[in-house]
């Protein structure tokens, strides 16, 4: 009994060390560094050795190492290259890059200021610098207060002048709006959404084309709020249909002026479940209020998301309120309890959120703590952007956007019969995004080694062992046997010639 305990103890050892066993890190010289956890990666030449053949050590790898000739890293992700047609036409978010228009924030914003002695006039068409300082405490006050600012934003229909998707007119009614916090109110064509195309997603090869989405804008910057931004265009990014884009992080500001064409590439990058890997497709009660606010979009899970909602969860445990920059993410559930809260937003000026941020991404034990579950996406669908772009707009165009400026809810500026040449020029910005090749570049993590090798290791090494332990105890036995046998009869011959020779003796 306490040997086959024994044999299978080792059996399931052996198995769950041939699952996650990796070997044993090497040092390496000082102008090399670890690739994996065996290979010294030379930066220099770009690649690491591993039996005398060249490999390159790449980041999707995990800085493992990667062999071209069988297309698979070190760590198990095999990549791979297919012709994937039909293929999604991609979400493309657009914001303009001013959050708020002037002609409707200012006299709302004077009354604020004025109502705190902070600032004592109802001149509409001077804002200094001073003044701008209490834009976002004006800002906080509104969202506590559970007041819309959406009427401080620029409506699409105000700055769409063309859209165009694979040759068919579409229009701001094709678009889905969310609200980002530092941008405002931005717009998503072609994410899921069962109110938008009849619930489905565009696909590249509709009405005989391969993908091209045009967008014509115009930005209105005669309205930006002065002060508060140092730039004008449009803020633009190419994502995934269920994916709610973090545009303040990794969106591309286009300058006006000009047409610009964006040239996507897909990559699909796929992670395996646990327990070989934290990856996480579940979204939470909070993440998921978050999400309902924002136009009945059919949003995934995501990492920074997820991130996002725990660092403005443990903030609310310190501070009784919320970052006032990242407002969009106020659902929180506090720690230790099952209800959801719609948090205040901390004042600008008091330290604590920031504090608390710090405290957050500078502890392990904080981030492990309250983000438990935020692993990367089990399944990511990425584009890769090629930016040109030509001067626009043409002159026999002109007209046409001229019209449509002056027929906009967008007041137009003081001298605009004298300058609109000018303000469209500064203003107009055409973006053309189109798919650049069917080819789609996949990551696929593997697994090394299934439920079925466990079994199947199980009952091979508890097989193998058992019969080797079987076999030797028995070839022991029996050696042992042949052994005491041989000495029993040496001894007996022994005896017997002694006792041979006393008898001669006496005879």
């Amino acid at each position: 009994m306490h040997l086959w305990i024994f044999v299978a103890f080792f059996a399931i050892s052996n198995a769950q060390s041939n699952l996650t066993a990796l070997t044993s890190i090497k040092s390496c010289p000082s102008s090399h560094s670890l690739c994996g956890e065996s290979i010294c990666y030379d930066p220099a030449t770009q690649n690491c050795t591993e039996l005398d053949k060249i490999v390159l050590c790449i980041g999707i790898c995990g800085n493992q190492c990667y062999n071209p000739n069988t297309h698979q890293c070190f760590n198990g992700t095999v990549l791979s290259t297919i012709n994937e047609w039909p293929q999604a036409f991609p979400a493309v978010t657009i914001c303009n890059y001013s959050p708020f228009r002037y002609d409707t924030f200012i006299g709302p914003y004077l009354n604020y200021t004025n109502s705190l002695n902070l600032t004592n006039t109802t001149d509409t068409t001077a804002f200094t610098e001073q003044q701008a300082l209490y834009a976002y405490d004006y800002l906080q006050y509104k969202l506590n207060r559970n007041e819309s600012v959406n009427e401080f934003y620029y409506p699409l229909s105000s700055m769409l002048i063309k859209c165009v998707y694979n040759g068919a007119n579409c229009s701001a009614a094709d678009f889905v709006q969310f609200t980002s916090s530092t941008y405002g109110l931005c717009y998503t064509f072609n994410a899921q959404a069962s109110h938008v195309n009849n619930g489905t997603i565009h696909y590249n090869n509709e009405n005989g084309y391969s993908g091209e989405l045009e967008l014509d804008l115009y930005i209105h910057s005669h309205q930006y709020v002065p002060y508060l931004t140092d730039t004008v265009s449009i803020v633009t990014m190419v994502h995934d249909n269920t994916q709610l884009p973090l545009i303040e992080r990794i969106g591309i500001q286009m300058v006006p002026g000009r047409k610009h064409n964006l040239d996507y590439r897909k990559k699909t990058i796929s992670f395996l479940p646990a327990p070989y890997t934290t990856c996480s497709t579940s979204v939470t009660p909070e993440m998921q209020a978050m999400f309902n606010q924002f136009s009945g979009a059919k949003y995934a899970y995501g990492l920074e998301i997820c991130f996002n909602i725990a660092v403005q969860t443990y903030t609310y445990d310190q501070c009784g309120c919320v970052s006032p920059y990242e407002w969009s993410s106020r659902y929180i559930i506090p720690h230790g309890t099952k209800n959801i809260i719609y948090a205040n937003l901390c004042n600008i000026s008091d330290p604590c959120y920031s504090n608390a941020a710090n405290i957050f991404q500078g502890s392990l034990s904080i981030s492990g703590d309250y983000a438990p579950n935020c692993g990367l996406e089990c399944n990511q669908n990425v584009f890769a952007l090629q930016l040109s772009s030509g001067l626009a707009p043409s002159s026999w165009y002109m007209n046409s956007i001229k019209e449509f400026v002056e027929s906009s809810s967008i007041p137009l500026p003081a001298n605009w019969s004298s300058t609109w040449s000018t303000e469209i020029q500064n203003n107009y910005v055409s973006l053309d995004i189109v798919c650049g090749s069917t080819l789609v570049v996949s990551y696929t993590q593997q697994a090394t080694l299934g439920s079925v090798d466990v079994i199947s290791n199980i009952g091979g090494q508890t097989g193998l062992w058992i019969g080797i332990s079987f076999l030797s105890l028995m070839e022991f036995a029996e050696m042992l046997f042949r052994l005491i046998r041989h000495q029993v009869y040496l001894i007996r011959e022994k005896i017997h010639r002694t006792r041979r020779k006393i008898s001669e003796t006496k005879l």
